[in-house]
């Protein structure tokens, strides 16, 4: 049985996922932004930062998270910030497709992360993935323009947000542009911690009149 598609992110108070230039990605704002993440035991032992850190709903939603991707896809924007600053044992231990425009061979990292870049579009990098997740899940890990065309095409299950208490005033919107009149949203979960509130949604086709 195939698995679900899904994405999970933070999200500012006032929509944001991003800062809107990648020179700011790793800056004050967005450090803010995922200050909920960093002391979280997976979180840690994950990028080999070392034993130790807190334990937790915070930590189990991301271990959660983990054990249930069996592929991951994002978009060119997301692997360029990325590229630089992840570990060579990259964090995601799955395969991983990028959605670009670009010819590149596929990109082997220790410990179980491939980088394959898919430029015939959005759907021929789901397809790669679901095949590769087998019966575990897809997760589009972003970046904002990425999950959104998956959301307008009406490829997406279900959602996470950990809305965190930051303001950004401007960035990358996650919602904008959303095809509103398709997307309908049922609540499955909502769970506060003292950092975030963590808040989920499965997506169904809105019924039209």
């Amino acid at each position: 049985m195939a698995g679900q598609v899904f994405f999970s992110v933070s999200m500012s108070l006032d929509g944001f996922v991003a800062p809107a230039s990648l020179e700011d990605l790793m800056g004050p704002q967005w450090l803010e932004l995922q200050q909920w993440v960093f002391p979280q035991r997976f979180f840690r032992e994950n990028l080999g930062f070392g034993e130790g850190g807190e334990e937790g709903r915070d930590n189990d939603i991301l271990q959660e998270t983990f054990a249930r991707t069996g592929a991951s896809v994002m978009g060119k924007r997301m692997f360029d910030a990325g590229e630089p600053a992840w570990p060579e044992d990259a964090p995601f231990h799955t395969p991983v497709f990028v959605v670009t425009h670009e010819s590149r061979d596929p990109w082997v990292r220790p410990g179980g992360t491939t980088f394959h870049f898919v430029n015939d579009g959005i759907h021929s990098a789901l397809g790669r993935a679901r095949e590769a997740a087998g019966d575990r899940d897809v997760r589009i890990a972003g970046g904002g323009a990425t999950i959104l065309e998956y959301v307008n095409a009406g490829l997406v299950d279900e959602f996470s947000i950990a809305l965190a208490p930051v303001l950004f005033g401007s960035g990358v919107r996650l919602f904008e542009g959303v095809d509103a009149g398709r997307v309908a949203l049922e609540v499955v979960r909502a769970e506060s911690t003292p950092r975030v509130t963590h808040l989920t949604y499965s997506v169904r086709e809105r019924e039209r009149s």
